[in-house]
């Protein structure tokens, strides 16, 4: 039975991985981005041992997100770095740790963070905030925060990038030790498969429905796209006790899934002619007191923030917006009464407040599993994002 057969099997270890590796140079297997769009390169490559505050993670399970396919894409030609191992949505297993690292250990169950949290930092002691001084998410970043250099490399030596803090596309990884979160089987009763989806999509959407905009017991909510973030964010609102939750997409197909996550009602852009925020404010009495963004969409952004109620209606954007794009918000119409703010990883401190939600989660809280809708091996990586792509899944799980 191998390593990933037997994760499967528990749901999650807390046992040593099957080969003597720690401090040595591993050869492994990882999808590889060359360019812009350009087909992935499954192949083997070099996994250099952790150094002073990292970790060497063997990755069980990876997903692919929105962001994962802007970077592919390379939509902001400024984040664009190549040959780079993408991917930051995973769970696996601590295979070993550099100098100083204390809060994991061999064999622990985690999840990385593309969000760090060091716990030492203004940001990080401010209760107001989930950013992280030195490890917070940050696109540009292509090399470890130590040194400055990379921890992958071809087999004959040559760099390659890695990607928001985790580089998950890969069999075994390295991360700085703020970026990992170590999960306590005797925490949780989640299996390691469903524990991957906390690593970004489900805590990005409900949080940012918790968290970000805090949503109360019989308010109305708005959910603009509804992609895996964007029906985390139903199932957040559902949770919260929201009385009606609008979703709003172009594919009709998604509808039923949304129904099981608590979306009310539904509308689908292509079937109506009038704007979408004069559709909703006429079904909601006037606006709804919480809409959310998830599509990246300058447009769609216009609409969800003109279909929160005026006067205290608040607008959470979650999409991924493509540089040069600017709001698209004359400053005068804020004096309406309508608000809108940014949400990063749902507003949770990664380390401190995750496992927390991993309890929650695993007691019916919030329900995981109509979130995975494929399971596909990392040499079918580009199946996997067709299948994103078309819309046709939520989260594809890849194994190595």
């Amino acid at each position: 039975m191998t390593y990933s057969e037997m994760a499967n099997e528990n749901g999650s270890l807390n046992s040593k991985p099957p080969r003597d590796t720690k401090g040595k140079i591993i050869t492994c297997k990882a999808a590889v981005a060359y360019g812009p769009g350009e087909p992935f390169v499954v192949e083997e490559i070099l996994v250099h041992p952790p150094q002073k505050f990292e970790v060497r993670v063997k990755i069980l399970y990876t997903s692919i997100c929105h962001t994962d396919l802007s970077a592919w894409r390379g939509e902001n030609e400024s984040q664009r770095a190549y040959p780079r191992i993408l991917g930051h949505e995973a769970s696996g297993i601590v295979e070993s740790v550099g100098e100083g690292v204390s809060e994991v250990e061999e064999g622990d169950t985690v999840v990385p963070i593309f969000n760090g949290e060091c716990g030492e930092c203004c940001y990080c002691k401010c209760e107001k905030s989930n950013m992280c001084e030195r490890y917070g998410v940050n696109p540009m970043k292509k090399v470890m925060e130590g040194d400055g250099r990379s921890r992958f490399s071809t087999v004959d030596g040559k760099p390659i990038f890695h990607f928001l803090n985790t580089s998950t596309f890969s069999e075994y990884t390295v991360v700085d030790s703020a970026c990992v979160v170590k999960f306590r089987h005797s925490d949780h009763t989640l299996t390691t498969k469903n524990l991957t989806l906390l690593s970004c999509g489900v805590s990005t959407g409900v949080g940012a429905a918790w968290n970000t905009a805090n949503v109360h017991s019989g308010s109305s909510v708005a959910v603009f796209g509804l992609g895996a973030v964007g029906l985390a964010v139903a199932e957040g609102a559902r949770a919260r006790g929201a009385s009606r939750i609008i979703g709003v997409d172009i594919n009709p197909d998604k509808f039923i899934k949304a129904k099981a996550m608590g979306v009310t009602d539904f509308i689908n852009p292509k079937d109506e002619e009038k704007p979408l925020y004069e559709i909703i404010r006429k079904m909601t009495d006037g606006g709804v007191d919480y809409s959310f963004e998830c599509t990246g969409n300058g447009n769609v952004l216009r609409d969800a923030f003109l279909a929160a109620h005026a006067g205290w209606g608040l607008t959470v954007i979650l999409g991924i917006h493509a540089s040069p794009n600017l709001l698209p918000i004359h400053p005068m119409e804020l004096f309406n009464g309508r608000s809108i703010v940014g949400s990063v990883f749902g507003g949770f401190k990664g380390k401190s407040q995750l496992p927390h939600f991993a309890t929650q989660c695993g007691n019916g809280v919030v329900k995981l599993d109509n979130f995975i809708t494929h399971e596909l091996p990392i040499e079918e990586i580009d199946k996997a994002f067709d299948l994103l792509i078309t819309g046709k899944s939520l989260r594809c799980l890849l194994h190595f």
